[in-house]
């Protein structure tokens, strides 16, 4: 299970005028915000920016100051694999060491979308027995409750955290992720190419 919300992306016009600094060529500028306050790039500004993004990653400086902010909520074994994507990225999550006691235990709290019914089954009972510990440890305050609770906690709980990464962050993880085993690594991509102009800046390859 993998969840993307809140998306913004930030800075498309300061880009596209710096990608014309190195020939002074904001004559030829032709872009626009629309009624809705969208930036859209004009025929112009898009040719360029088509251009330098298949030039490769020397000419396509600009797409790294695209900026993309996005709440992702997702299983930790998918955080894993995100966090080798550290350069240009941050992120700040829900905490699990400060706060797993602060609310109930419940089945949709966990990536289980996968499972077979036989291991659903067992999952509930690790769930059901997790919120027994939680509870001990609420009325008790018994650090091995605690320990008990992050120790056992499955790797398919689901933790939010709010992203910040840029194009060219985006175009990495697409290319190396577009074909991956993990269900949540192809949303995640069908994610990317849902941005304005994605297709074209952070995919271009495919065209």
């Amino acid at each position: 299970m993998i969840r993307l919300e809140k998306t913004c992306v930030m800075n498309l016009e300061n880009a596209i005028r710096g990608a014309r600094n190195p020939k002074n060529s904001w004559d030829k500028m032709d872009s626009f915000y629309d009624k809705e306050g969208n930036f859209i790039l004009g025929e112009n500004d898009l040719g360029l920016a088509k251009r330098l993004a298949k030039a490769g990653s020397d000419h396509r400086k600009f797409i790294r100051q695209i900026f993309v902010s996005v709440d992702i909520t997702a299983p930790i074994y998918w955080w894993k694999e995100y966090d080798t994507y550290k350069v240009g990225t941050v992120a700040n999550s829900t905490s699990t060491m400060h706060k797993i006691h602060s609310k109930p235990f419940k089945l949709e709290d966990f990536s289980c979308d996968q499972m077979t019914q036989q291991t659903l089954q067992f999952m509930t009972e690790v769930v059901d027995y997790l919120e027994q510990v939680r509870l001990n440890y609420i009325a008790e305050k018994k650090k091995e409750d605690w320990y008990d609770l992050i120790q056992l906690l499955p790797e398919s709980y689901n933790q939010m955290r709010t992203c910040t990464m840029n194009y060219e962050n985006l175009s990495n993880m697409y290319y190396a992720r577009k074909e991956h085993k993990l269900e949540e690594w192809h949303r995640f991509c069908d994610w990317i190419l849902t941005l304005p102009y994605a297709k074209e800046l952070i995919a271009g390859k495919e065209e």
